[in-house]
């Protein structure tokens, strides 16, 4: 007889998946709003999201979807988002 497991069972003993592309994704949006010399209340305010929002994606602590992430990038910083698959 086989044994299976329900998808509620099966995420609530997985571990979300943490590439280093993922990662590096709140530590290049850190690097950035400092060295443009914004706090992350001001590149919340330009970009439309919260401070909070901001710290949780520069913490890695939050997904973030791609519209915001361009919106982040862009509006929030200036700079271009480039995205390849290689």
């Amino acid at each position: 007889m086989p044994f299976e497991i329900g998808p509620d069972v099966l995420y609530k003993h997985s571990e979300p998946e943490q590439s280093e592309s993922v990662l590096g994704i709140g530590k290049m949006i850190r690097e950035s709003r400092r060295r443009s010399g914004m706090s992350q209340q001001e590149l919340a305010l330009v970009s439309g999201t919260s401070r909070t929002y901001i710290s949780r994606i520069e913490n890695n602590r939050s997904d973030i979807e791609l519209g915001t992430l361009q919106k982040i990038i862009e509006t929030g910083l200036g700079k271009k988002l480039e995205i390849k698959i290689i």
